[in-house]
């Protein structure tokens, strides 16, 4: 073609594999294609997001922390039989499994607490309890989660092993959250996504978010998920139960 003044334009046969943009890197002289472009696949920052996270959740647990277990501790052993933290296994960072903390909202249910999600008028939920989960006081345990190194303060948020397992078989692309730590917080909550998943088309929606998120990392943006989470606390939020 070129030796008769004609540009050659192959076409290749991969079009039904890439049906979105695709981004092009090189791993060592080898040119390779991604679906997704991933600002923490840089090791770089991966490291920024760990040392924000060390500091954040670290301050949180020597100062604030304290005085907030031992108030809400105290009112839950006053006012509901059973441990303070409620201890639960979700899923995580590359689909390995890690046992999740937070304040304890329902009275002791084992038979329903890993596969149930809490509703409006759950009547698992005790008369503090529902104080804790509008309030978001509930999650505050999971800043050992960050510290640990098991969460991080935004990313997608973990889900129990059972719901994991059904919605991986149900939506595409479902784990692709699990590229990244699991948060505190995260876009999706903060624009939402939050709460009990009554129709599929909500988790859907919520997978989406958090695979955006993926695709649009920046510090500058965990910070603003921070305050969004801070003035929906203040505000309060409908889906908040």
């Amino acid at each position: 073609c070129e030796n008769h003044l004609l540009y050659f334009h192959g076409v290749p046969n991969v079009c039904k594999g890439f049906p979105r943009r695709i981004w092009h890197s090189m791993v060592g002289n080898m040119p390779i294609l991604n679906l997704r472009y991933e600002p923490l696949g840089k090791m770089e920052n991966r490291i920024l997001k760990r040392i924000f996270d060390v500091v954040f959740s670290g301050l949180f647990l020597v100062t604030v922390f304290p005085f907030i277990y031992l108030i809400v501790g105290s009112i839950i052993k006053l006012t509901s039989p059973g441990p303070v933290f409620f201890k639960q296994m979700r899923t995580g960072l590359n689909g390995v499994d890690f046992v999740c903390y937070k304040f304890r909202s329902m009275k002791v249910n084992d038979d329903e607490a890993d596969s149930k999600q809490a509703t409006v008028d759950d009547p698992r939920k005790t008369r503090f309890g529902n104080f804790l989960r509008r309030s978001n006081i509930d999650e505050l345990p999971q800043f050992i989660n960050v510290f640990k190194g098991d969460m991080s303060i935004v990313g997608p948020r973990p889900h129990m092993l059972a719901h994991t397992e059904t919605y991986a078989r149900l939506i595409d692309k479902y784990m692709v959250r699990h590229f990244i730590k699991p948060g505190v917080t995260g876009w999706a909550q903060t624009h939402g996504f939050r709460g009990e998943t009554r129709e599929l088309s909500q988790m859907e929606g919520r997978v989406r978010a958090d695979i955006w998120y993926m695709e649009h990392w920046t510090l500058v943006l965990d910070i603003y998920i921070i305050y969004k989470t801070v003035a929906n606390v203040i505000v309060g939020e409908k889906n908040a139960y």
